[in-house]
């Protein structure tokens, strides 16, 4: 009775934490509904502004992509928990083989990627693909994907520029500057690439989202009236009857929505590994701990 009892109890959290996953995409898609304005015809615009914050200096606007970026962040969560629950040893749930070949895979990419310096990094590369790809797939919920937003795309590619610069500033800062004139030549172009590193990563990931977003638009209002220009002849509601539309746009959203956004969440992660990596002077960092520890160790055997 008592183990009956609590694979009952098992079960049912785990259809509460599905529930808690799925509701703040429910949620988002509720607002939208209550909220999005009635259009006819192709409309093609960014987010929603739901309302905005006065600020001394600037007001603060609280828009689609950032209630969306939320509500994905607050279901990766849920899912997390979901996959890691009652974790065993030997595992006998798909979900904990599910969430191990997750960190397998991650683990590998980073080792092969970064080395062994950088084997604290899997979490935070995993959670960089979580949130872009989860992102990229609410097109297919009706919803504005925020990675389809520069400002959201943007503030990641700060961030992960501010972890380049950290790791190139592991020798310090006069060896920072000095990589710039390496060769002297081309230190203008040095600092211009510098610079460019957060902007094209930013735009290139924000670009690739939102023109597949705009060519399924697109390709959906073309079928739509090529079907009406087709189909007129059938008689009564049969001639407004979209049949263009059924099935092919669905395909196209395989390629543009699925595959398309899960990929810019790969590349995007990839190019903050080699970014970080490459950035990274292992050889002179080690060198130069080295001889701290050295004088160090000299000092304590002078006292």
């Amino acid at each position: 009775m008592n183990s009956k009892r609590k694979g009952r109890s098992s079960r049912a959290l785990d259809i509460l934490i599905i529930i808690l996953a799925v509701l703040p995409i429910l949620a988002c898609i509720v607002l939208k509904v209550l909220t999005n304005p009635a259009s006819e015809g192709i409309n093609i615009s960014g987010p929603l502004i739901y309302f905005h914050i006065h600020m001394p200096i600037q007001d603060l606007y609280i828009t689609e992509s950032q209630i969306n970026s939320l509500a994905v962040v607050i279901s990766v969560f849920w899912l997390c928990i979901y996959l890691t629950r009652g974790l065993k040893t030997r595992p006998d749930k798909k979900r904990q083989i599910v969430a191990e070949w997750i960190v397998e895979k991650v683990d590998g990419l980073v080792k092969n990627n970064m080395g062994s310096y950088f084997k604290n990094f899997p979490p935070f590369i995993a959670a960089i693909m979580a949130l872009s790809a989860f992102s990229s797939l609410l097109s297919l919920a009706g919803l504005f994907p925020p990675t389809s937003d520069l400002n959201v795309v943007g503030g990641w590619a700060i961030l992960v520029f501010i972890l380049i610069t950290h790791y190139k500033m592991k020798c310090g800062p006069w060896q920072y500057a000095k990589s710039f004139a390496s060769p002297v030549a081309l230190a203008p172009l040095n600092v211009i690439s510098e610079v460019a590193t957060p902007i094209s990563m930013a735009f290139r990931h924000y670009g690739n989202v939102l023109s597949g977003s705009v060519v399924s638009v697109l390709i959906g209002a073309a079928l739509q009236g090529l079907s009406a220009k087709l189909f007129s002849w059938l008689p009564g509601a049969l001639s407004g009857v979209p049949f263009l539309r059924i099935g092919l746009p669905a395909v196209l959203s395989i390629y543009f929505d699925v595959f398309s956004g899960c990929l810019q969440a790969f590349i995007f992660a990839m190019l903050t590994m080699l970014y970080v990596a490459n950035g990274f002077p292992e050889e002179l960092y080690f060198k130069r701990k080295e001889k701290k520890n050295n004088k160090n160790n000299n000092k304590v055997k002078v006292r």
